[in-house]
């Protein structure tokens, strides 16, 4: 593991040290055995996927349309598709569904945007009055005091669950649909939103992985030449299978199965259950992380994936209640 973290030309530069050394065997015999690792570094970074995308799709005029806000919007979308096409089958009525998409976006967006500038980055966005502002607005602050439109540069999948949470219990207030058939039906449709969130940090090359040798590594060109696991793709697969698993489930069980709290813990103990352990793949994001027993996208998974647990354990319980009161 230690040898594939070392870049070919550092091989090459102890190749060109040694070879203007006083001759004899035992140094040519070590620049020889350098020459020849440098030469398979070389072919095994040739195996690699060298990852360097533009994370600008298009330009519109003076603003940019970037890939990690296309994959939320494309994610969200799909999510909302999905999202109707249950309360059509569950006939929760129209009317109801309509306020939904607002409700949801606004909540799952400003609680990722809020949530990484709090969990993740405080020291900077809580300094500064113009720090603060960039956390509500998709806007940087230049040093020459313009500003400059960049999109919501940062947004943590744990603070989404927290505003969706807020923006469920706002909805069900005001439409009075049960709380737990619409936390069912978000358990149903969230893995595909989450599958192309992670899509979108790909193409950012963020939230990148630790150095590695194995044959599927991503060269992540904008961090550094080192192999790495791509992190970000391994949560993007989880996520589409747990969300084909969890609508199959469905499928069998039918719309009367909706609203015992099932499939929402089945997506909270999937998704974060992964969540957890795919982060031992991933470097930490921010430097306090290093201090930490657990690094926090999996101290803040701990207590999503017990209310899972919960809500799975739990929900036999509400599916009889329900069968009683029809």
């Amino acid at each position: 593991m230690a040898t594939s973290c070392t870049s070919a030309s550092t091989y090459n530069r102890f190749y060109v040290i040694t070879k203007g050394d006083a001759f004899s065997p035992l140094k040519i015999g070590k620049a020889f055995l350098l020459k020849k690792k440098s030469t398979i570094m070389m072919a095994n970074l040739l195996n690699y996927i060298v990852w360097d995308p533009d994370p600008i799709l298009a330009h519109l005029g003076p603003i940019s349309i970037r890939y990690y806000a296309t994959c939320w919007m494309v994610g969200l979308l799909l999510g909302y598709l999905m999202m109707h096409r249950l309360y059509k089958e569950q006939k929760l009525g129209e009317d109801k569904f309509e306020p939904l998409f607002i409700y949801l976006f606004v909540g799952i967006l400003a609680g990722a945007r809020l949530g990484h500038c709090i969990f993740y980055q405080p020291e900077y966005f809580l300094t500064q009055w113009d720090h603060v502002v960039e956390m509500f607005i998709p806007m940087h602050h230049m040093a020459d005091g313009s500003w400059k439109f960049t999109g919501y540069e940062g947004l943590a999948s744990h603070g989404g669950v927290l505003g969706l949470f807020i923006a469920i219990w706002l909805y069900c207030r005001k439409t009075k649909v049960g709380g737990w058939t619409l936390l069912d039906n978000m358990g149903i449709v969230s893995g595909i939103t989450a599958c192309f969130i992670r899509l979108g940090n790909l193409m950012n090359s963020e939230i990148i992985g630790k150095v590695t040798d194995v044959p599927w590594a991503f060269i992540f060109v904008k961090e550094d030449q080192y192999p790495r696991h791509p992190g970000q793709l391994y949560e993007a697969i989880a996520y589409l299978v747990i969300f084909l698993l969890i609508l199959f489930i469905y499928k069998k069980k039918g719309p009367k199965s909706v609203g015992s709290g099932l499939y929402f813990g089945l997506c909270l103990t999937l998704i974060f259950t992964f969540r957890f352990f795919v982060e031992y793949t991933k470097e930490i994001q921010v430097a306090f992380e290093a201090g930490l027993p657990m690094d926090m996208g999996q101290i803040l998974s701990l207590p999503l994936i017990i209310a899972g647990v919960w809500s799975i354990a739990s929900s036999s319980k509400r599916a009889a209640k329900k069968e009683n009161k029809a």
